[in-house]
């Protein structure tokens, strides 16, 4: 495949530094100091007072985002004394020639800051978005504004005005949305099939959704649903409980292999947007689309997986296929009859190209893995043989709110950012901790407060803001109901903060463990407990034979969240589970336990017409001992 030619690329998030902090702007001078971690070399750089972000960046030559990337803890501001570490390849002469922008006042208005004026309050007094402002003045540093500073405030379109093609930009198409009255980032990543971290990343400085914003998606805007696929009409079976399969007590193993599984790859690889030649983008050599990343990653796992099954006797053939976010490639696959005589398929990534895939496989018995996490598990209904390879957030909600009852005699903070009470999953959330806190006392005996989320850039920079809810006399459980990395970092750097007079607990979603603008030291600091989808113990054979085996064959090692790990999981269990069981597999998977890398298969479905939800999830505790552990369930 030539898209294997590549060096994989792993994703590192980008951060913003806040527009609210202000400060003097003093002369920095380049060290000399140099280190090499990991066979990079980095000038070590030691803050200054009056040094910011913006001028140690100008002064090396680097973005402020390739700063805060390589220091993420620089995303919430510098301290004078703070060591910052700056790769010399990426460093330029000082004195770099900045971008200027030409701004034409048919466009743009010219303001002039005021006493305590911030991009916030104009943002709402101009009714534009915080991050068209901080674009619009991307020549002058929008960090250390100060009173009398001229900027650019965009004009706000009319309707007639408003973009209707696409945004083409060096790394990617996309389109706008207005946000209507209760919509959220959750909803309009379900209207146009994306997820919402995409969604997020693409509107990075969009924190708090407003009526008119303009939501920034990425691809092309769906025109039309192809529906020509014939359905069955389903009518759900009735059960109060879902069914649990008895699994095996331990993982179970096997050394031979027969027979031959055709196998169906369905992701979204991009080969056009990889492939295009544009040279006027002055592309690097190994660069590669982003949105592929992830998928090629998880590819790269499902050949692994296939080999080490060649291996023991297994003959498999991978056809793989590049389906994006519209319907065109994969109604094509289906006219043709090319996936007619699969054994198996893993994928789409997206949820409308999920639907269609299983309403087809559903005809011919062919098993279909949905191989990341989806928004809800709706498509499970009226297709058994769809299996969803990774818990849905109401998983976790569940298992959440089942351990938070055992502090039912705590004061139980639950934090959110619903202002209009429209959420549904933060509604799910609150419902599943009543629920459970009710089955252990009544709970008009529960202290059970809710508070909404409020940014630093409303309220500054004041860890005591949550004070006023903590008790003293009894312990504290801190719940917070999002999955915004925003939202999570500031509300465990101010409990963190208060951490030494009151006895506080924290609890949140799995995407906890994936942060990364967040120093480690607060996670070990508060003897955080979480859920994890995936947890990998370095010292298992399987797993240092395939780290050993992604080296040589990729030449670079998968991160602890790439793809990579679920990609060879999902391939090795169903694979092999087909080739020992047939097709009784598909009606009792869980009779199947080989041992995988870095997560488990634990299904469970409502009832005998509807798919599986894999409900395996890992408890994680970051010890005061500063030791990432796995409890006992």
């Amino acid at each position: 495949m030539k898209i294997l030619k590549h060096t994989t690329i792993f994703i590192l998030l980008l951060f913003h530094i806040s527009v609210a902090e202000i400060s003097a702007q003093v002369v920095v001078e380049r060290s000399e100091n140099r280190v090499v971690i990991s066979g990079v070399a980095y000038y070590i750089h030691i803050v200054k007072r009056g040094e910011t972000a913006y001028s140690i960046s100008r002064a090396y030559g680097v973005t402020v985002d390739e700063l805060v990337k390589e220091n993420p803890t620089a995303e919430q501001g510098i301290n004078e004394g703070q060591s910052l570490r700056i790769p010399v390849n990426s460093t330029q002469q000082s004195g770099a020639p900045v971008e200027i922008i030409q701004k034409d006042e048919a466009n743009y208005i010219y303001h002039t800051i005021q006493q305590g004026e911030t991009i916030y309050s104009l943002s709402r007094q101009y009714g534009v978005s915080e991050n068209d402002i901080i674009q619009s003045n991307r020549d002058i540093d929008i960090t250390a504004i100060s009173i009398g500073t001229e900027i650019a405030i965009p004009r706000r379109q009319s309707a007639a005005d408003e973009p209707q093609g696409l945004e083409t930009e060096p790394d990617g198409v996309y389109f706008y949305h207005e946000a209507q009255r209760g919509e959220s980032l959750s909803s309009i990543a379900r209207l146009y099939n994306v997820t919402v971290r995409e969604l997020r990343d693409a509107n990075s400085s969009l924190w708090f959704l407003r009526i008119g914003d303009k939501v920034r998606v990425p691809g092309v805007k769906p025109e039309t649903i192809i529906d020509d696929i014939e359905e069955t009409p389903y009518i759900p079976a009735v059960s109060e409980e879902p069914i649990y399969i008895e699994r095996p007590s331990a993982p179970a193993s096997f050394t031979k292999l027969s027979g031959k599984i055709d196998v169906a790859v369905l992701l979204p690889f991009y080969f056009r947007e990889n492939f295009t030649d544009n040279t006027s983008s002055r592309r690097a050599e190994d660069w590669i689309y982003p949105g592929s990343l992830d998928f090629i990653e998880m590819y790269e796992g499902i050949l692994l997986a296939a080999d080490t099954l060649r291996a023991l006797g297994l003959d498999i053939n991978i056809h793989t296929f590049d389906i994006q976010r519209d319907t065109v490639e994969l109604s094509r696959l289906i006219r043709a009859g090319s996936l007619r005589n699969m054994d198996l398929i893993i994928g789409p990534a997206y949820q409308n190209n999920l639907r269609i895939t299983t309403e087809y496989a559903r005809n011919f018995d062919i098993p279909v893995v949905s191989p990341v996490t989806l928004f809800n598990n709706a498509l499970l209904d009226g297709n058994p043989n769809l299996f969803m390879a990774n818990p849905t957030l109401e998983v976790a909600q569940n298992a959440l709110a089942k351990k938070i009852a055992e502090y039912h005699d705590h004061n139980i903070i639950f934090i959110h950012t619903d202002s209009l009470g429209v959420d549904e999953d933060v509604r799910r959330f609150r419902n599943a901790i009543r629920r459970e806190l009710t089955a252990r006392r009544p709970f008009t005996e529960v202290n059970f407060r809710e508070m909404r989320f409020l940014s630093r850039s409303l309220l500054g920079n004041n860890p005591n803001r949550f004070a006023n809810a903590l008790s003293t006399e009894t312990g504290n459980v801190v719940i917070i109901a999002s999955e915004f990395a925003p939202v999570i970092s500031e509300t465990i750097m101010d409990i963190h903060g208060l951490s030494r007079r009151f006895d506080v607990k924290v609890f949140g979603y799995p995407l906890l463990r994936e942060l990364e603008n967040l120093e480690p030291r607060y996670f070990f600091d508060l003897d955080m407990f979480l859920y994890s989808t995936f947890w990998i113990d370095y010292d298992k054979p399987n797993v240092r034979q395939f780290n050993a085996k992604f080296r040589t064959t990729f030449f670079t090692q998968p991160s602890e969240t790439s793809y990579a790990w679920q990609g060879y999981d999902i391939a090795y269990h169903f694979i092999s589970g087909l080739a020992i069981y047939g097709k009784s597999f598909l009606q009792q998977p869980s009779i199947h336990r080989p041992e995988l890398l870095h997560t488990d298969f634990n299904f469970v479905r409502k009832s005998a017409q509807d798919g599986f939800e894999n409900h395996k999830l890992f408890p994680i505790r970051y010890t005061k001992d500063f030791d990432v552990v796995l409890e006992d369930n």
